[in-house]
């Protein structure tokens, strides 16, 4: 049986890759198994079919046969057991690389997500600038340290894993603001794996998705 997602009708990303289904695409492409997608409007992701899959009303979901998961982490480590190519057979490296995923959501990711969301929700607000000063660096001290942590190397545990799937995908919310490129390491890091074929193939399957929903004239939904 082929997999099935779920994803956006059409993505508030705009097809820039952000919607967290990226990960679980991302994830797919690299272990070359075919999937498909079925596609939510905002109204579908509260309806009772979709709560049965996901209790909180996002996306992505994830269906294969009688498993039914959510939480893109979750799916991302589920795909990475089940095949080659996302984590080392070393016992060891491979807790290491878990280790990885888990820093990206739990460490890296929620100061980064704090900092986008308070530009969406009190950007208008008199004092804003002060906050969003305040959550820069608090982003700029955890980049800081994860490029201390990768130094010169490629990857950040050996060999590319769901580590640093997880991760970029989490420093690319970062994109339109430069913060990246203060650390040319975790810049190039960044360059590295989405040159990669099967993210480009995810990114690519994504955007499609995107553009074909807004020329039908479907409408994003609220973040």
């Amino acid at each position: 049986m082929t997999p099935i997602i779920t994803a956006f009708e059409c993505s508030p990303d705009r097809g820039k890759g952000l919607a967290r289904d990226m990960r679980i695409r991302w994830a797919l492409e690299e272990v070359g198994q075919a999937y498909e997608v079925r596609f939510l409007s905002f109204r579908d992701m509260k309806q009772p079919e979709h709560l049965a899959l996901h209790p909180f009303g996002q996306i992505p979901t994830y269906e294969d046969g009688d498993l039914a998961l959510f939480e893109s982490g979750a799916i991302v480590l589920h795909l990475a057991e089940r095949h080659a190519g996302l984590l080392p057979t070393d016992s060891n490296a491979r807790m290491r690389a878990i280790a990885w995923m888990f820093a990206a959501l739990n460490t890296v990711e929620p100061p980064i997500v704090e900092r986008s969301m308070a530009w969406l929700v009190e950007r208008e607000e008199a004092w804003y600038a002060q906050r969003q000063a305040v959550l820069d660096e608090r982003v700029r001290r955890r980049l800081g340290e994860l490029s201390r942590r990768l130094g010169d190397a490629d990857w950040l545990d050996g060999d590319f894993s769901a580590g640093d799937l997880l991760m970029v995908t989490v420093l690319l919310r970062l994109q339109s603001s430069g913060i990246v490129d203060e650390f040319p390491n975790l810049a190039a890091f960044v360059a590295r794996a989405t040159a990669r074929p099967a993210y480009q193939r995810a990114f690519q399957a994504q955007l499609a998705a995107f553009r074909q929903a807004a020329s039908a004239g479907a409408s994003s939904p609220a973040p």
